[in-house]
């Protein structure tokens, strides 16, 4: 409700022309660290969550669930998370139609600019894949290195489009809103469905005991 409210605010804003202070604010002092150094560090943290690497690191997900871990269900779950988030943007920008930012640009790129696509998809990748993985990692030092590799990998690419000046931060935070909605939902149902098995399988026993 949290992400709703305020992916709805943002929408609100930005539609206003209210945030045009922020993001330039914030683009300004981003890009004044702008290096070639820090710019190839850059393009390798946008490549993240470019198609191709998107495609591979999600074809690599799926074999490791299905063949190692035999995570059957969670697979189909993962495939719902993730084509869920692309076909999400693609609405979202198609609705605001919002022009990207054409100030100083590193790379050049076409398409609307709200919300981030980058930035939902790799949530989508590394946020299934942490909550996926959580059961299967026992330590607790495991856990949080998890947790934060991925938090780590999120904020870096929606950093990195901000840098390279192909987004407002305001795209970006509308990228993280966004898909934490159909996150939390594909893992509501998917709960829910679990749940649901269980009761099944209690009262099955039951009734055969």
């Amino acid at each position: 409700m949290l992400s709703i409210v305020g992916f709805g605010i943002l929408s609100m804003l930005m539609q206003q022309q209210m945030l045009t202070q922020f993001d330039h604010t914030i683009i300004s002092f981003i890009q004044r660290f702008e290096s070639s150094l820090l710019t190839a560090i850059m393009n390798g943290f946008t490549s993240i969550g470019s198609t191709s690497v998107v495609i591979s690191i999600s074809l690599c997900s799926l074999l490791f669930l299905y063949k190692v871990l035999k995570h059957r269900v969670k697979l189909i779950l993962f495939i719902v998370i993730v084509g869920g988030h692309a076909i999400l943007n693609q609405v979202l920008k198609l609705f605001f139609q919002r022009d990207r930012p054409n100030v100083h640009r590193l790379i050049e790129i076409d398409g609307y600019s709200f919300p981030s696509g980058h930035t939902m998809i790799t949530f989508a990748v590394y946020g299934t894949l942490s909550f996926l993985l959580w059961h299967d990692i026992s330590t607790r030092s495991g856990r949080i290195i998890l947790i934060l590799f991925s938090c780590i990998i999120v904020l870096m690419v929606g950093i990195s489009r901000i840098y390279l000046g192909v987004h407002y931060p305001s795209d970006i935070i509308g990228g993280l809103l966004a898909s934490s909605i159909w996150f939390t939902l594909s893992i509501w149902f998917y709960q829910r469905y679990r749940e649901k098995q269980f009761e099944q399988k209690g009262f099955g026993a039951k009734n055969n005991g």
